[in-house]
């Protein structure tokens, strides 16, 4: 991967296309992107990383209208997330299944999910 955040920040930067055989972002690039979205968790399941994050609204309609900002999202770029809704949260999982953890791309689509949650609180 090496791709680095130099002078760059994450949701300005374009969800590149995973090349067959790549492999997951190093822990050292794990790292550094984290950095950039300080809200979201790493977690592993079933030995693969993840970044995790929960949004609060204040009810169950709110919640919905984000998962499918958020879903929209997705589908433009073609990278898809696990999102759980419930009443006055979602939590939103991205990795990358052709790698079998964390890619660029996760981190990319983390920062843009902040931004949506951002400009939906305004």
């Amino acid at each position: 991967m090496g791709k680095s955040l130099k002078d760059k920040s994450l949701k300005d930067m374009k969800i590149v296309p995973v090349a067959d055989g790549e492999q997951p972002a190093t822990l050292a690039e794990v790292l550094e992107y984290h950095k950039q979205v300080p809200g979201w968790r790493l977690t592993s399941r079933g030995g693969i990383l993840r970044v995790e994050r929960t949004y609060e609204f204040k009810d169950f309609r709110e919640a919905l209208a984000f998962t499918n900002k958020v879903g929209e999202l997705a589908e433009k770029v073609g990278h898809h997330p696990s999102i759980v809704t419930e009443w006055g949260r979602v939590e939103v999982e991205w990795w990358t299944h052709a790698v079998g953890g964390l890619h660029i791309n996760d981190f990319i689509m983390a920062a843009r999910t902040d931004e949506l949650y951002e400009n939906n609180a305004s």
